[in-house]
Formats: structure tokens, sequence, C-alpha cells
């Protein structure tokens, strides 16, 4: 094979072409020597008496700086803070922390959302990030910290530029050095056009990167069609190894970002909303983690006239639809679809055969009129309204995910 062409994009090399290159080098004198065995004469020994040096002068370090030795260690092992999701802003009976109940004002979860990255920054050293120059749009700034720079390592806002390859690649590489970095970025949702290449690729690598998506649906305010996410809800979901997230009012952006920070061998995709949004009553950080739940069921027997999905901003609608039809006696579950990921784990792990098989079932979610299917063998009827679509399936609902 000549490498000197285009067969070295496609071809297979000779078993000694590697030595050969570092003989040419001057790395090796005997280019047929094994590799392998090149290595360990040359670089092993080097290497462990690299890492006994370091160990001592850690074991120093340690001995005068305990608590930033004990910080190192945590990062470098990814052994998260004991209590740290005691941080998370959620209703407790001591009211201790920022609360979200349905007395709360509407907001929209991209504000929700900095409420919850900057409490988890008081709690967690690895915790740093950024956003592709939108920084005041996506609601991502650490307020403790300052920007990260050749001269200031010790801050955790990352400028990343308007580059969301380059950012997506960035983060990658920072969830890989270390299991204690919890490395964000953050763009419009529309926009993981840009870096879907670099999120497939750590999904496949196995790291854990939160990406933090705002602007998840047709409320965007002036900027129109080219910035409203139409497939890429259905794209994230189908991809492996990749959590789709969509939370619909805080407690439920709080449960989100819990699982994210849980899921080290799984990069987590946050789709939060520009529009404020209602707290919502029965929505929980506990069944995010779940993937699906009941947030409300008036039926009798767990047999329900009808069942409502929504996700994220749609899920108010579904509360509303469930409203009315109680007004006219109808018994109604409804219940959120937040992580598909982590219900179709659930009904693995539970046993859940099937979803939505006899009853009917109604789905509320804007985008592709893709998603949904999965979660019924029969057929769907549908009917459209623009970027909101509504799904009529028939099926039952297993009330193991109450």
């Amino acid at each position: 094979m000549d490498h000197q062409t285009r067969q070295t994009h496609t071809a297979y090399m000779e078993v000694h072409w590697v030595p050969r290159k570092l003989m040419q080098l001057g790395k090796v004198s005997n280019g047929h020597m094994n590799l392998s065995m090149c290595l360990r004469i040359r670089h092993v020994p080097e290497g462990a008496a690299l890492e006994a040096e370091w160990n001592a002068r850690f074991v120093e370090y340690e001995e005068t700086y305990k608590a930033d030795a004990a910080e190192l260690k945590a990062i470098t092992s990814g052994e998260l803070p004991a209590g740290w999701e005691k941080a998370l802003p959620k209703l407790t009976s001591l009211l201790l922390f920022q609360t979200y109940t349905p007395e709360s004002p509407a907001d929209a979860t991209r504000n929700l959302l900095q409420q919850n990255l900057n409490a988890l920054a008081k709690v967690l050293p690895g915790l740093l990030g950024g956003s592709a120059d939108l920084a005041s749009s996506n609601m991502t700034l650490l307020k403790m910290f300052g920007n990260f720079r050749k001269g200031t390592p010790e801050e955790g806002n990352v400028r990343f530029g308007v580059r969301e390859h380059g950012m997506g690649a960035i983060c990658n590489g920072i969830a890989l050095h270390s299991p204690g970095l919890l490395p964000y970025c953050a763009t419009f949702f529309v926009f993981t056009d840009y870096m879907r290449a670099a999120m497939r690729i750590l999904a496949l690598s196995e790291a854990g990167v939160i990406y933090v998506m705002t602007h998840d649906s047709i409320g965007l305010g002036e900027d129109g069609p080219i910035h409203q996410p139409i497939e890429h809800l259905i794209n994230f979901r189908a991809m492996p190894n990749i959590l789709m997230l969509r939370p619909a009012d805080g407690n439920e952006t709080a449960g989100a970002y819990k699982v994210a920070v849980l899921n080290r061998k799984r990069p987590s995709v946050l789709a939060l909303s520009r529009q404020k949004l209602p707290q919502l009553p029965g929505t929980s950080i506990e069944g995010v983690e779940k993937g699906g739940y009941i947030i409300s069921d008036n039926s009798t027997s767990n047999k329900p006239d009808l069942i409502l999905i929504g996700t994220g901003s749609e899920l108010e609608i579904a509360a509303k639809a469930a409203y009315e039809l109680r007004r006219g006696k109808q018994s109604v579950w409804y219940l959120l679809f937040a992580g598909s990921c982590l219900i179709s784990n659930q009904m693995n792990t539970r046993g859940v055969s099937s979803l939505l098989l006899s009853l009917q079932g109604l789905v509320s979610k804007q985008g592709s009129r893709l998603d949904g299917r999965s979660m019924s063998e029969a057929k769907a009827r549908r009917s459209g309204l623009t970027g909101l679509e509504q799904v009529l399936l028939l099926g039952e609902y297993t009330r193991s995910l109450a």
C-alpha cells in the first residue's frame, strides 16, 4: 500500500508500518521491533518513576492542604460529595431551600435551570461549563465564578464562542479526562445541528456531559422558524446511550439535573423552555428519575376513560385538558413522559410489557410526528396543529409506573 495516496483512508496498514515509521523518525533502532515491547522498554520505567514522585509530593500536599487534597481526590476518582443532591431546589417540609409549589410564580425552565446550576456549583467542585456565546439567553452563567482563562484556571465559566461543534468537542475532552469533572455546555436546541457529531461520539464513548438546550419549542418570541426545533427531540430520543430530558417545571428541572449528574456514563440533553410555565401539582424530582409517572388520577379501580400524556411545556396543556374532561365526568390520568431512556429501563426492570393497548390515550407534544409511536403497537390516528402534535393511541397504561 502506498501511504501517500488515498489508500491510507480505507486500506489496512501492514503490521510493521508503525514501527518502521518510528525508526524513520529516530524513535527506535529496529524497525521490526514489537511496538508494545518498545514502549515497555523505553517508557514504563520512566512513567513508574514519575508516578512515584507525584504520589510522594501529593502526600506532602495533603498534609498541608487537607481540604484541597480531598477535593482533588474526589475529582480524580469521580466520587460525588455526600448529600450533594440536597442542594437541588425542591419542596421540603422545613422550607430550607428554594421551593416550587403550585402557588409559586410561573417561570421559564431556562430560568429554573440557572437556579439549579448555581445551587449545584456550591457543592460540586468539578462542575464547569458555559455557552456558545448565548449565556444571557441560555441562563448558564455561574454567578460565584469568573471566566476560566489561562491565568485564572480556578474559575468555572467557559466562554466557548460561537462554535457549537468545538464547544461539544471541548466538553467531551473534559468529561473523558477525569470522572469527577462535570462539564456542561449550552446553546439553542435547534443549534444541536452543528454539534450533533460531537454529542453522538460522546454517547459512544460512555462519558457524561450535560447539554443545556434552551428555546425547546415553538415558543420562541421573535426568532421564527429557523430557531424552531422540530425533529430534534425525536432524534435525540432515538440516539443510543443518551438521555433526552424535557422538564415541565421547577421540580422537574431539579430532577433532570439530578439524573444528569448521576449518569456519568451517559450524556444528558436538557431541553428547556423560553416561555414561562406554571409550577404544576404532582411533579417531583423522584418522578423524573422514573422517566414517566402519573401526575394526577381521578379514576376508580385504576381504569380511567382516557390517558393524557405530556412532555415539557406541553404538560400544562394536558393538565388543562384533564380539568375540562373531568368537568364532563370523565375519569382521566395525566402523566409526564420525561425521558424515554429512563422509562424504557423501568419497563424492562419492572416487567411492563407494553403501554397503551386498550384505553384511549392522547399524547401532546411539539415536534416530529414520529415520537410516541414506540409507546404502542397500535396504529396511531393523527390530527395536527402547527408545531403541536396530538396523537390518538389505543392502549392500556399499567399502574406500575405510578
